[in-house]
């Protein structure tokens, strides 16, 4: 019996979580779902502001406002790929957008995040900034953004082709936006993030790492994608994740491989912390996660392959953050010879009743996490 059936067999229920959205890949996460009440008081400056349409196009061009990007405009496949959600937005869907401000219909607000640096962070809406820097921007003939079936009047037309008077309408057309700023605490932007994960409730809503990824844009964030590519990590953890849950696990590592013993629920304020901390790789340089990561996927994948994170099905982030731990700190000491040892040591801590239950429910209490932690540790520290 394997041991999501001996998880469904304990007591009768299914207590496994596996993830209904295809696009989080099926990760077996049941962090995803705790709910925490806050254990934070903040101070927040909140205001809002309306911005011409051509005033922002004009601040995304000078880097005042930023929206971070993995993508762009794929013009072979007419598809805008974006950032958040690593989702594509349909041309037509941007084009009616676009439409809409000309034809003076109402358009939905923007969410910004003011940083230390005093720019003007896009959290929300960097879609529909992204659509209208491009119509705005200016190439070649071929390159322009022309619109598709729209209005007749605008139908095939780049900005450059509008009537004055109709670019002058867009020019002044407003889209409001919220602005906000932590005051306090400084070493982190955790009430922004609580505060955009109550806002993110329409749609299709952004995934935590999603909102790290913005929130936290630097350095570290940037190896994440590099490291995201490894191909001993594709390889473990399977197709890209259109939801950065692949993104998210790497953290979850590195947050727990080096500051697991700072843990405490629940586990996105903690990976929140830890990422906002080393935003530009002030406490662990780029070389130092860099070798320490690429070094464990490369054991595992060779020694183990995909079955090390997946005792049963999908992947399980509470056997990955345990598992590559508790190998990482053995790679460490040196290299290790006994390879069916690692197998071995792998099906006894599959088979660890203790083990078990600390990635069956309850997996981001102190006290499981702390569990299987140390379990792993232990399972692995002197193999030779």
């Amino acid at each position: 019996m394997g041991i999501v059936d001996r998880l469904k067999h304990g007591n009768g229920e299914d207590t496994s979580v596996i993830s209904d959205r295809t696009d989080i890949d099926k990760v077996e996460d049941i962090t995803e779902g705790e709910d925490i009440p806050l254990p934070y008081e903040y101070d927040i400056t909140s205001y809002g502001a309306d911005f011409p349409v051509d005033s922002l196009v004009k601040r995304l061009n000078e880097g005042k406002i930023v929206a971070p990007t993995f993508g762009q405009y794929d013009h072979d496949d007419d598809q805008i790929v974006g950032f958040q959600r690593k989702y594509v937005w349909s041309k037509l869907k941007s084009d009616r957008f676009i439409e809409s401000l000309l034809l003076g219909l109402p358009v939905p607000g923007i969410f910004l995040v003011r940083d230390k640096e005093g720019r003007l962070l896009v959290l929300d809406g960097q879609q529909r900034l992204k659509t209208l820097q491009r119509f705005y921007g200016e190439s070649d003939q071929q390159q322009r953004y022309r619109l598709r079936n729209v209005h007749p009047q605008f139908e095939g037309k780049s900005y450059s082709d509008l009537d004055p008077a109709v670019s002058s309408r867009l020019d002044d057309s407003l889209i409001h936006a919220t602005i906000v700023r932590q005051d306090q605490p400084t070493d982190d932007q955790s009430s922004v993030y609580d505060i955009f994960e109550r806002l993110n409730t329409g749609g299709v809503n952004l995934q935590p790492q999603e909102i790290r990824v913005a929130l936290y844009r630097g350095a570290f964030a940037d190896l994440l994608l590099e490291l995201n590519e490894d191909p001993n990590w594709r390889f473990l953890y399977g197709p890209e994740s259109n939801r950065l849950k692949d993104l998210e696990m790497i953290l979850r590592f590195f947050a727990f491989y080096y500051c697991r013993h700072n843990y405490t629920r629940p586990m996105k304020n903690f990976l929140n912390r830890y990422m906002g901390k080393n935003r530009n790789l002030e406490h662990q340089s780029k070389d130092d996660l860099t070798e320490t990561f690429c070094k464990t996927v490369a054991f595992i994948k060779e020694t183990v392959g995909k079955e090390a994170f997946r005792p049963e099905g999908a992947l399980n982030a509470a056997v990955l953050d345990s598992v590559m731990t508790g190998i990482a700190k053995r790679i460490r000491r040196g290299p290790i010879q006994n390879c069916q040892e690692v197998k071995k040591r792998l099906e006894d801590l599959f088979s660890n009743e203790e083990y078990i239950t600390a990635i069956r429910s309850g997996t981001s209490e102190e006290g499981k996490i702390k569990m299987r932690q140390q379990l792993a540790l232990d399972a692995f520290r002197d193999i030779q």
